[in-house]
C-alpha cells in the first residue's frame, strides 16, 4: 500500500524499452511527433529527446542522435500513430507506459508552450497505449513539477 502511494506521490521510473531497438525506435518516433504536433520543432524538444534517450534509457549520446535521426525519418513517412504505440503496447508493461507518457509530456511542455493539438496527441497515444486519462494527468503533473 505505501507503494503505491509513494509512486502515486513520486515520479514514474523511465520508460523502459526492454532494450528492443524496435521498441526504442517506436518511442523516439513518439517523442517526436510530440514536439511537431504544435507545428514547430524547437531546439528545447530535441534536447529533451536526447535528454530522454540518453538519461532515461541508457544510450550514449552518439547512440541518442542516431536513433533521433532514424526517429525523425521515421515520423515523417507514418501514416499514422498506430504503429509506433502497438509495438509499445505489446511489448511494454502497463506502469512502463505511463513513463512513456510522461516521456511525451517532458517533450510537449519542454519549449514552455502547450498547445491544444498536443492535448489530442495525448489523448489518442493513451487510448492506443491503454492508459487512462485520468494517469495521464498525473503523469503531466509530474512532469510540471519537475520543470517547474
Amino acid at each position: 500500500m505505501f507503494d503505491r502511494i509513494a509512486d502515486f506521490f513520486g515520479s514514474a521510473a523511465p520508460a523502459k524499452t526492454n532494450d528492443d531497438p524496435t521498441g526504442k525506435l517506436a518511442l523516439a518516433a513518439l517523442m517526436v511527433e510530440a514536439a511537431r504536433r504544435d507545428g514547430a520543432y524547437a531546439e528545447a524538444e530535441r534536447a529533451a529527446i536526447l535528454r530522454i534517450l540518453t538519461a532515461g534509457h541508457g544510450l550514449s549520446g552518439a547512440e541518442a542522435a542516431s536513433l533521433l535521426r532514424d526517429a525523425e525519418t521515421a515520423q515523417e513517412n507514418a501514416v499514422d500513430l498506430f504503429r509506433f504505440t502497438h509495438s509499445l503496447k505489446e511489448s511494454t508493461p502497463f506502469d512502463d507506459r505511463i513513463a512513456i507518457i510522461e516521456d511525451l509530456w517532458e517533450v510537449i511542455l519542454s519549449d514552455g508552450d502547450r498547445d491544444k493539438n498536443e492535448d489530442s496527441l495525448m489523448r489518442s497515444v493513451c487510448g492506443l497505449l491503454g492508459v487512462q486519462d485520468r494517469d495521464s494527468g498525473l503523469a503531466r503533473h509530474r512532469v510540471e513539477g519537475r520543470l517547474g
